[in-house]
């Protein structure tokens, strides 16, 4: 059984309206994953699809997955916040139901886990590995942490 350190927020970085078999087809094609890069993708009308089982690892974070949870909305285009209001309400529910279950758990984006490259003690968006998740989890869901 894996032990759940981090529930991590990702976006697509494409438009809401991406398919999923094209997002897979990304992973198994371009980057050569054998395995999916996140454990829930939520489309633009709020539906979840569990793409891997909590059980297993996936490819969200390198260095974190084996303590992960990988959850990423469609959207993300151009570096925006495009997520939808069904979006908001099923990922904010989603969060909530995974940080039930595993309380310990600390809830990040994607861009989070960025270094503090000038050792200022402050992750600032020059540092920022990705834009991904497209906005600030510690601010949108502080109730959650």
């Amino acid at each position: 059984m894996r032990t759940i350190k981090y529930i991590v927020i990702h976006c697509t970085g494409a438009v809401s309206t991406q398919s999923t078999q094209s997002i897979k087809q990304y992973w198994a094609k371009v980057l050569g994953w054998k395995s999916y890069g996140y454990h829930y993708l939520i489309g633009a009308k709020g539906e979840i699809e569990n793409l891997t089982d909590e059980s297993k690892p996936t490819n969200g974070v390198a260095g974190f997955n084996a303590n992960s949870i990988h959850i990423c909305y469609k959207g993300g285009n151009n570096g925006k916040d495009t997520r939808t209001t069904e979006q908001k309400i099923i990922l904010r529910s989603l969060i909530s139901t995974l940080k039930n279950k595993y309380p310990k758990a600390k809830l990040m984006g994607h861009r989070d886990f960025s270094k503090d490259l000038d050792g200022d003690g402050i992750i600032e968006p020059h540092e920022w590995i990705k834009l991904c998740p497209c906005f600030s989890v510690s601010t949108e869901y502080k109730d959650l942490l």
